[in-house]
């Protein structure tokens, strides 16, 4: 048995998330009734996630009463506010000063938070989003950290960021990643595949990422290459091993440790090793495979583009599942430049643009291997990039 498998052994024992003996403590270790977990989203109805009259499963000090928990939290409180159209309760639940991280921008205050809420459901007033899954960990005395994997329906009814509207449907993966403390959200990544959306409205996405290149370049606000992005330093080969040091337990660390290989020391053939024969892959623009091979050539062909990429994980969190096994979130980045042939197609002759991919993953391991993976990136917002480096470049040459 190989290590992955002993560490999932050992994490599934634990009948908990990574910090097994504060769950025990905060759900009350004589009480095995499901009333008595944190809720998980993949198998119960939305009702069941966000119940009415449900006692507190996890201690939610400093939260409002109507949260049993915190994947409670999140899936209802995102419900009422895109769903319900209840927009004004950004104000009680994100912090004055949070931070949004977005794949075409980043926000600073929760007023513009409200104001682009607004201007999203104004495109698409019959957008749901259902919750796929959510992963977290933390508590609320040092505060959670949530990943909350979203697919959102719609149809393009209204005029508004996308344009004048087409009529048509769509269907999207977002990933958030939240952290909150005593109800209110301080700080959040959010990456939303807007080129699936523009693909399936039949939009012109160099037009729309132009329009978005612009009004950043109109601020002021232009891509800097900083050189080498030190994956290598020199002419020195890649380090032996990745740095697993903001893994929680055994699970998280193996993951990033062949995460490490596989990216950063281009050893492709670890992805046979760790996805099991029937692996499902849920990428981006809605792509549905099956197989080590299909997702091998999927992250191949991502480094096809940005050879020179290097691959940083900078969250990661777990929870063992209902449906057995575990699941594992990692949030991560991938600089480089745009120097080859690969799946980032849209993005045009590579010119050596610098190019950031700001991602978001889930992983679902049964007995030892990966039997599904969410991977959510934006190349729309990679279009964009590409848009404002082309900007700068006339402006110099001008």
């Amino acid at each position: 048995m190989d290590s992955l498998s002993l560490a999932m052994q050992k994490n599934s024992l634990k009948n908990g998330d990574h910090h097994a003996d504060e769950q025990t403590s905060i759900n009350g270790a004589a009480d095995d009734s499901p009333s008595s977990a944190v809720l998980q989203v993949e198998r119960n109805d939305y009702a069941e996630v966000a119940p009415s009259n449900r006692q507190r499963a996890q201690s939610m000090e400093g939260f409002d009463d109507c949260y049993t928990d915190i994947v409670d939290y999140i899936v209802r409180c995102t419900h009422k506010i895109w769903d319900e159209r209840d927009i004004g309760l950004i104000y009680t639940h994100y912090t004055h000063n949070c931070i949004l991280y977005g794949t075409m921008g980043t926000i600073y205050d929760r007023e513009t938070i409200v104001r682009d809420t607004i201007q999203r459901l104004v495109s698409f007033p019959e957008r749901r989003g259902m919750a796929t899954q959510v992963l977290w960990s933390g508590n609320d005395k040092e505060g959670f950290y949530t990943s909350h994997l979203v697919t959102g329906h719609g149809r393009h009814t209204q005029h508004g960021h996308f344009g004048p509207p087409t009529g048509r449907t769509f269907t999207s993966r977002t990933i958030a990643d939240c952290m909150i403390y005593k109800n209110k959200i301080y700080r959040e990544w959010v990456v939303a595949d807007n080129m699936a959306i523009v693909k399936q409205l039949g939009l012109d996405a160099h037009a729309l990422a132009y329009d978005t290149a612009k009004a950043l370049f109109d601020r002021n606000l232009e891509a800097v290459d900083i050189g080498e992005n030190r994956r290598i330093i020199g002419q020195q080969l890649p380090g032996d091993e990745g740095d697993t040091s903001i893994a929680n337990n055994e699970i998280e660390a193996e993951t990033l440790s062949w995460l490490y290989e596989v990216w950063n020391k281009r050893m492709f053939g670890r992805i046979n090793k760790v996805y099991a024969q029937n692996a499902q892959y849920h990428g981006p623009k809605m792509v549905e495979l099956y197989g080590p091979a299909a997702v091998l050539h999927q992250h191949l062909a991502l480094l096809g583009s940005i050879p020179d990429g290097v691959y940083t994980p900078q969250h990661i969190c777990s929870n063992p599942c209902d449906e057995g096994g575990v699941k594992v979130a990692v949030r991560w980045i991938i600089e480089g430049h745009l120097l080859g042939h690969g799946i980032l197609t849209e993005l045009g002759k590579p010119k050596g643009q610098r190019l950031q991919v700001m991602g978001m993953t889930h992983y679902h391991y049964k007995n030892g291997k990966i039997v599904d993976e969410w991977n959510v990136y934006d190349e729309l917002s990679l279009l964009m990039q590409i848009k404002l480096a082309q900007l700068v470049e006339d402006k110099k040459g001008k």
